[in-house]
């Protein structure tokens, strides 16, 4: 009877002190955004977002694995697996092996889920979208016309009121073709703009890239389409690989800079020369 007090006592400190320290362990909250991607009619993708709140600020978290799905979370819908690199993002393009998924609705929906590790609990997102694109075309004039359309029993039908950015597309991102920076559909879902930008280079015909977008819609996610246009300045690419230039590959130095460097190595040396040679006579003159 004394022992098994004694192993009663000594199991109920163990619960009372360990349940303690295992109460203190708590796993931070993970937050995942989701999104929809269609790039010109034909790359469509997703994106997911990891991030958490840290002392009131939200912090990205890379190496996150995520699964994605279409529909549900079944099996069979499973779209692909992914992990957040540095900026917490994660991309997935959507495979060809939904498309009889994808055609049975005109609305889709979308699902994320993160597994569960010793820091975060699972978590999961999900969007649901309604199909669409955008119909781009210009005028001699200068005008370019966008359409937003959506699938609805079975057709394409215009919409109104969103959004859409119409810009030219740049290195280091879209410039706007005049000063209005967005612009809303009207009844025929269509907006009418200007393209106000002169001068602009564009390739070596002259063409620019006119690109229509949706950003962060609600109900359509994020679409765009391009239209080439030869509204620009041509360029003439000057190719430099063997002339002489400052950027050039090896032994295409300019000639100054050669001179100059060499110029440099061969001083250095006479210096040490002479010096060698002072050192030599001090050496006979002090035998």
């Amino acid at each position: 009877m004394r022992k098994l007090n004694c192993v009663l006592v000594a199991l109920g400190l163990t619960i009372f002190f360990g349940g303690d320290s295992y109460s203190q362990v708590t796993k931070n909250s993970l937050i995942l955004n989701l999104g929809y991607f269609n790039e010109n009619n034909q790359f469509q993708y997703l994106k997911a977002v990891a991030k958490t709140k840290i002392n009131g600020k939200f912090k990205v978290v890379a190496g996150i694995p995520v699964t994605f799905y279409i529909t549900s979370e079944n099996p069979a819908n499973l779209l692909g697996k992914a992990i957040t690199n540095d900026k917490g993002q994660a991309v997935l393009f959507i495979p060809p092996s939904a498309r009889g998924e994808w055609n049975k609705s005109a609305k889709q929906s979308f699902l994320v889920i993160s597994d569960s590790s010793q820091v975060y609990d699972a978590t999961k997102s999900s969007i649901d979208l309604t199909k669409s694109k955008i119909k781009i075309d210009t005028t001699e004039d200068k005008k370019i016309v966008a359409t937003m359309l959506e699938f609805r029993d079975s057709l394409w039908v215009p919409v109104k009121g969103v959004d859409l950015k119409i810009a030219v597309k740049r290195l280091g991102g879209d410039l706007n073709v005049n000063e209005t920076p967005t612009f809303t559909t009207d009844s025929l879902g269509m907006v009418n703009v200007d393209f106000k930008l002169s001068n602009l280079p564009g390739d070596s015909l002259g063409n620019l890239i006119v690109v229509a977008r949706v950003e962060d819609n609600d109900n359509y996610g994020n679409l765009s389409s391009e239209k080439l246009v030869p509204w620009g300045s041509k360029t003439e690419y000057l190719e430099s690989y063997n002339r002489r230039t400052l950027y050039a590959r090896r032994g295409w130095s300019p000639l100054w800079l050669v001179t100059m460097a060499y110029g440099i190595i061969a001083g250095v040396w006479f210096i040490l020369f002479y010096l060698f040679i002072q050192i030599r006579r001090l050496k006979k003159l002090g035998t």
